[in-house]
Formats: C-alpha cells, structure tokens, sequence
C-alpha cells in the first residue's frame, strides 16, 4: 500500500517555494462531499500556510469526479491561474462504474496538462471503501488535499 506508514499532511517549508505571488483554482466534486470537503480542507488550508492569499484561491464546485475535467478546463480558459487542483472522490461499487469513471477522470487530468501550459493537479481518491477514503481526507493517513495543494505549489513556481 503506497500510504503505509505514511502521514499525506506532512511536508517541509522550508523546501517549497512561496505560495504568495501564485493564484491557484480548485475545483471540487460535490458527490462524496464528506471526502472533497475534507481534501477541499486540507488543501486550502496548506495553500495559505505556504503563503497563498485567500483572494488568490478560487474554488468552483462540479457534481462529480467525471465532471472534473471540463470543470478544469473552464477555469484554464477563464481565469489566470498558476496551478489548477481537481479535488473528487471515487469508491467502488458493485458495477463497472467505478472504473470508468476513475478511467476518464485520470485521462481528462492528463490531457489539460498535455493541452495547457498551466498544470492541473490530480487530487482524486479511488478507493474500495468509504472508510479508505476518510483515512485519505483527514484521517489517519493525512490529507491528500494537502499534499496536492504542494504539488501544486511546487509546479506552479516550476511554470514560472
């Protein structure tokens, strides 16, 4: 398991660039709202600490993780943005579903970054379980919303 042992919350300042000159775009799937509230969380939360500016996040909300993609894309083509964190949450279910949508979800994220020149950060949890993807959102493994909110730190000074 590639979060054994392993805290997604934890980085180190004074390694990552700041945050303040950057203007970031979150978009944030409404479905599995428990989770992507939580993500939402830690990663606003690890923006700001890193220096970003609450008036230099911008959040919009998408009904699901399939919709992540033209969400993103939209704020590419609308907003000045130095770095784009698609937040969603996907958990297995007893049909085929599942797949196809973690599938185009991960493809679309791909693409914007192979299309724009600003990057799109994948933040989008695929787990068996709801209790996985609370360990992921806040609970005993961190918050993977924190750790893609300094990727996204990370690629937006890269970008510059």
């Amino acid at each position: 398991m590639a979060t054994a042992n392993k805290n997604l919350s934890v980085y180190d300042k004074t390694i990552i660039p700041n945050a303040k000159d950057f203007r970031f775009g979150i978009v944030v799937s409404e479905w599995n709202d428990e989770i992507t509230e939580g993500l939402y969380k830690g990663a606003f939360e690890a923006l700001l600490d890193c220096g970003a500016q609450k008036d230099q996040i911008i959040r919009w909300d998408v009904p699901g993780s399939f919709e992540l993609t033209f969400g993103a894309k939209k704020m590419l083509t609308t907003q000045k943005l130095d770095a784009v964190i698609a937040i969603g949450s996907v958990i297995q279910g007893e049909t085929k579903h599942f797949d196809f949508v973690c599938s185009a979800t991960a493809q679309g994220v791909k693409d914007l970054n192979v299309i724009y020149d600003t990057p799109v950060i994948f933040c989008v949890l695929t787990d068996n379980t709801l209790q996985q993807a609370r360990e992921r959102s806040g609970g005993i493994h961190g918050n993977k919303g924190t750790e893609a909110a300094i990727a996204a730190i990370k690629m937006a000074a890269l970008g510059r």
